[in-house]
């Protein structure tokens, strides 16, 4: 899968020398992560996403029942925000690796008294 995926994905972008495919596999999936240089990246995703969702949708219909997952990695970039929070018991909350909560804009204040 990593060497179909390598192929797409030189022949979408400018910079092909400089596509890395890391493929992490687990017990109920695989995870195919991809970099591209900088200028690369827009071209990779497309227009509101088209590359890339064809391209995940290609490795689902290649994956002969195994899950995968296309991940683009982008340089420079923090992960994600909720891969450095652990979830509350309350929904609303999370807890940062400092342990402070952080409320989440919409959800309604606990009133005392409320069960978990």
């Amino acid at each position: 899968m990593k060497e179909l995926v390598g192929r797409i994905v030189r022949a979408l972008v400018d910079f092909p020398e400089e596509v890395e495919i890391q493929e992490n596999e687990g017990t109920t999936m695989t995870l195919l992560q991809i970099r591209v240089s900088k200028e690369d990246v827009g071209k990779l995703i497309g227009k509101k996403g088209k590359n890339i969702s064809a391209l995940r949708i290609i490795v689902a219909g290649a994956g002969k029942g195994r899950r995968y997952m296309v991940e683009v990695l982008e340089e420079n970039r923090p992960p994600p925000r909720n891969e450095h929070l652990q979830h509350d018991r309350d929904p609303g909350i999370d807890r940062a690796s400092d342990g402070e909560g952080v409320r989440h804009q919409g959800w309604p204040e606990r009133q005392d008294g409320e069960d978990e």
